[in-house]
Order: structure tokens, then sequence, then C-alpha cells
């Protein structure tokens, strides 16, 4: 339970009336109010293509709005970039990292505003403030290593202190989670807590219904665009929460875990035997049987999406033996693992899924070209096309729509309509649900049991443990790329998951 922010009689910080944003047909925003106080953390929530996106680029300078205003202390503002939003004081994270990979930890964090003397940058200044910024996120790093060299999760912190390292009044975190660690995601909320309490205004935007009820003071939701409903968190139950969002009553227990016992065919359909790539996976074992998903599970960097890369033939195996209905096998890239119907949806749908200068329609088909299939008739595209935007809720004005211009949630649905066009024996999902609403959740968790009980064998990797537990019959755990323990039937539970993470420490 959340106290109420105590400035409740003073002058909002930051403010939306009104707004609205149009990008032709589509309604992005259509009269959205919105209102952040001092010291309090609050949620934005809808799901994905409800607005929450266009509402804070609207705010900081990305998108100029149709019509309405925008107040910081009860001061118009209109600020015409990013760049004139934080000379406000409103300081932005978006979702997907924006920084310069091959510059140093130190350049990205105080980049366009380095530190100088008589026109010379000061780099030791620079390297001092960047320690400064990263220390507030509790993270000792060499700041002169190249970014690049850094794994997503220090990225993401990096481009979180970025945000920090000016004197801002307002933080708006787009999905900061999304690449942490359960211990990262503690310590950025204990961070997120001392800001509220110095009087700093949080905008917070999460999928993570847990995360919002741990962390948050109040929440806004959107819908469609439109502003729905505004809360404190201790008077929204989570069954309220989900019902605004979507629109609609949701049962979120319509998919079952599937736990019941299953007998497998004598051999599976894919097997890895103690499989290795230096600096990726050191030893890995897994069998996946056609009817059967099998969970990945293990905290961040413990081998999850290098294992699926090693089996998809995306890296190259080392060491170890991969074998196909009880047949060795070596994939020398994926388009030979396509060959033999398995698929992979990556975890990065920005650089190694959609391809931004297509159509939805076009991105569908593109895996089965892969397959040497002949380029589909008009007709038989549409057709294609338009099943998967309707099985899977796809929210595009048409088939034809620039995938670009998707939220991220529906491109990453657009990679799975890929995926399931080849009709693959063996579908590795990589994150399947990251960045995904509470009912597309559900919509891709039912769409798993579904085609497993039509015969497909699954792969599921996903950072969220609930969903590993929930959809799989047998889960296979890593820590530290290895393989520690594998898990089936009953004995899948996240107390068992973590016990069999920790037992390897």
């Amino acid at each position: 339970m959340h106290a109420e922010p105590a400035e409740l009689t003073s002058p909002a910080l930051l403010e939306a009336r009104d707004l609205s944003k149009r990008f032709g047909p589509v309604h992005a925003l259509s009269g959205v109010n919105f209102t952040l106080r001092h010291a309090e953390i609050h949620a934005l929530m809808g799901e994905n293509g409800a607005g929450k996106s266009t509402l804070i680029k609207c705010l900081t300078g990305v998108h100029r709005p149709d019509s309405g205003s925008t107040l910081l202390r009860g001061r118009a503002i209109a600020p015409a970039s990013p760049r004139d939003a934080e000379r406000e004081g409103i300081a932005t994270v978006f979702q997907e990292v924006n920084l310069i990979p091959h510059l140093s930890i130190a350049e990205n964090i105080c980049l366009g505003r380095e530190p100088t003397h008589l026109r010379r940058i000061r780099w030791r200044a620079v390297r001092q403030r960047a320690r400064a910024a990263l220390q507030r996120l509790g993270l000792s790093i060499d700041v002169r290593r190249e970014l690049d060299s850094c794994s997503i999760a220090v990225q993401q912190l990096v481009a979180i202190a970025r945000a920090l390292d000016i004197d801002a009044r307002v933080l708006i975190l787009d999905e900061p989670t999304s690449s942490l660690d359960r211990s990262e995601v503690v310590n950025l909320f204990t961070i997120m807590r001392r800001l509220r309490d110095q009087g700093l205004g949080i905008l917070f935007v999460t999928h993570f219904l847990d995360q919002v009820y741990a962390i948050a003071d109040r929440i806004t939701v959107l819908r469609d665009g439109r502003f729905v409903a505004e809360h404190s968190v201790a008077d929204l139950p989570r069954q309220k929460l989900v019902g605004l969002m979507v629109g609609r009553e949701l049962d979120l227990a319509a998919a079952a875990p599937a736990h019941a016992a299953i007998q497998p065919s004598s051999t599976p359909l894919l097997e890895a035997r103690a499989i290795a790539r230096h600096g990726c996976v050191e030893h890995a074992d897994l069998s996946i049987h056609a009817g059967q998903t099998l969970g990945l599970a293990g905290l961040l960097g413990s081998g999850r999406t290098e294992t699926a890369r090693l089996l998809f033939g995306a890296d190259r195996l080392e060491r170890g033996q991969l074998l196909v209905d009880g047949q060795p096998v070596r994939f020398r890239a994926p388009r030979h693992a396509i060959r033999r119907r398995i698929a992979l949806t990556p975890e990065n749908r920005k650089d190694h899924g959609i391809i931004p200068s297509l159509s939805v329609r076009e991105n569908i088909e593109l895996a089965l070209r892969a397959r040497g299939r002949a380029r589909l008739s008009p007709a038989a595209s549409r057709l294609l096309a338009d099943h998967y935007i309707r099985i899977l809720s796809i929210r595009t004005p048409s088939a034809d729509t620039p995938v670009s211009s998707l939220s991220g949630g529906n491109q990453q649905k657009v990679l799975v309509a890929r995926w399931l066009a080849t009709q693959p024996r063996l579908l590795i999902l990589d994150e399947p649900t990251r960045g995904v609403d509470v009912a597309a959740k559900a919509e891709i968790i039912r769409e798993i049991e579904h085609l497993r009980r039509q015969g497909m064998a699954i792969l599921f990797i996903s950072s969220e443990l609930e969903e590993v537990v929930r959809v799989s019959q047998r889960v296979v755990v890593l820590r530290d790329r290895r393989t520690v323990a594998q898990l089936s039937g009953a004995q899948i539970t996240e107390q068992a998951v973590l016990g069999a993470i920790a037992d390897s420490a």
C-alpha cells in the first residue's frame, strides 16, 4: 500500500491537458489528460497502441501535439526537441536504448553537455561526472569502457545515468526494467524511491503489474489513445486495472499451467548434448519432444539467448552435438535450421527481427522466402497476413502498413506471425512477451498452448519466471552459461527453479 504524495494541493509538476496527436488516419492521442505531482512515482498503463509512447514523446518534444497544452509547475511549455525538454528539467529514458555503441560510457553519459575549458573538453571532469551519475545507480564500472562491450542491462543503466546527469525535476522511464534482472530491478526501485523522496516526479511505464504495485503511488490508464482513468495504487485492485486497460473483463487464468504428465516419443525432435561456444555457452544439455513446451530459465546472463542462437545456427557450435530426430546435424547458418522446420523469434526485435522499411504483410512473409518458397500471389499474401493479424490481434490499420509505425508489442506479434506462417516443427520463442501488454501476453500464451496441443515443440525463454512455470511441461535451468537442473511435471514451481539456481552457486 502506498501513501498519497504530500504535495496534493500544490500545482502539478507536469500536466498534459487535452493532448491530441494524429499520424495520418491513426489517432494516436485523443484529448488525453495526465497529471504528475511532486514527489510521486506515477505509472502510465495501457495496451500496446494505447498511446503511452506517443504521450511521452509529446511531453518531451519528440512530437508536436496537434492540439492541447503542456504545463510544468503551472507554466505552459512547448518543447520543440528533447534538448528543449532537458533544459526545462525533463529527462527521459526510452524503451529502446539510444546511445552510441562505439563511444565510452563516460562519453555517452555526458554527450552534448561535456564540461569544457577554452573550448576544449575536460576529459577528467567528464569521467568524474560519469562516475558520479553511475554511483547514484549503485553501479561501479570503468567509465572508459566502450559501451558496445557492455551487456544490454548495463547499457540500460547507462541510459538512466545519462538522464540523471542533468538537474531533472521530472524523470520519465519508458520500460526501464525490460533488460534488468531481479536484483537490478530492486536496485533501480531503491534509487527511484530516493529520487521521489527528494521531490522528483517520476513517470514510470511498464507492462509488469507486480512492478507497478511494488513502486507506484498513482496509475493513469490509457486505451486506444484516450484517457480512461486515474487512481491511487491503493484504490485500484489488479483485476480492475486489467479491465480498464483492455476494456473488458480478462480471465488471466484462461491458459492454466499445463503440467500434466506427457508421454513423449522415444526420440526427441531436437537434442543438444554438451553444446558450447566460448564466451556464450559453457555447457548446455537439453532435449525437446513434439507436443512439449520446454522452458529455459535462468537469471540475466545465464546463457538463455546464447543457447537459443546455437540451436538455430545463428552462432556456430565449438563443442558438443546437435541431433534432429536422433540424427546428428550441424547448422552452419539459420537457413539450415529453417530447412529442418526450426524457427526462432529473437530477443532483440529492433536489430535482429523486423525490417522497418517493409510492411506488416511483407515482414510476415520473410521466413517463408528463407525456406525457398516462391513469392506468394497477392491474394494469398493478403490472406496469410490477415489470418495472423486476426488470430494474434495485431493492432495495425492494414496489412500494408509499415511495420515501423506499429507499437513495440505489435511488432513482436508480427515476428511471432512470421514464424508461425512457416508451420515449424520446433518454435524457439526468445522473450516473446517482452514489451507486450497483459492482454497480448494472454493471447500469446494461449496460442503457445494451442500450438503445443497440435504437436509443435516449443522452446520458451522468458525473464518472467511465472510465465516459464505456467506454460512449460519441462524446464531447463541455466546458471553462468551452464545447465544446472532439469525439472518436469509437478516439480515445476517458481521456488524449485529459484532453488536450482541458488543451489548451483
